[in-house]
């Protein structure tokens, strides 16, 4: 198994309309990543934040940002290795289930 694990994190600067009070996605990024170094050793964990507004020249990138701006999904929008894990406000159980399912190793 391929123990490489990247969390991509979609978003932009405005708020989503339906996460009035949440935090910006770029918070959710950087807090995404202070939360999961707290419980995994993170040495082949990887982070990637996405503007939905100025997508990377990458289809894959271009083509989900496009169906979050079309509000086929909330922002932000994480993933874990291109797995759908959380849209809106972030459950980190969640996140850390899909973590683990992709052998993530628990800080002892």
């Amino acid at each position: 198994m391929d123990n490489d694990i990247l969390i991509t994190v979609y978003g932009t600067e405005q708020i989503c309309a339906s996460c009035v009070g949440a935090p910006g996605s770029w918070d959710t990024y950087e807090w995404l990543q202070a939360a999961i170094g707290r419980k995994y050793i993170d040495d082949n964990i990887s982070y990637a934040y996405i503007d939905i507004e100025q997508p990377p020249n990458d289809e894959k990138h271009q083509q989900l940002a496009v169906r979050i701006l079309q509000d086929e999904f909330f922002y932000p929008l994480v993933l874990v290795n291109d797995e759908i894990v959380a849209e809106g406000i972030p459950r980190l159980k969640t996140v850390y289930r899909e973590l683990d399912k992709n052998g993530a190793v628990v800080k002892s």
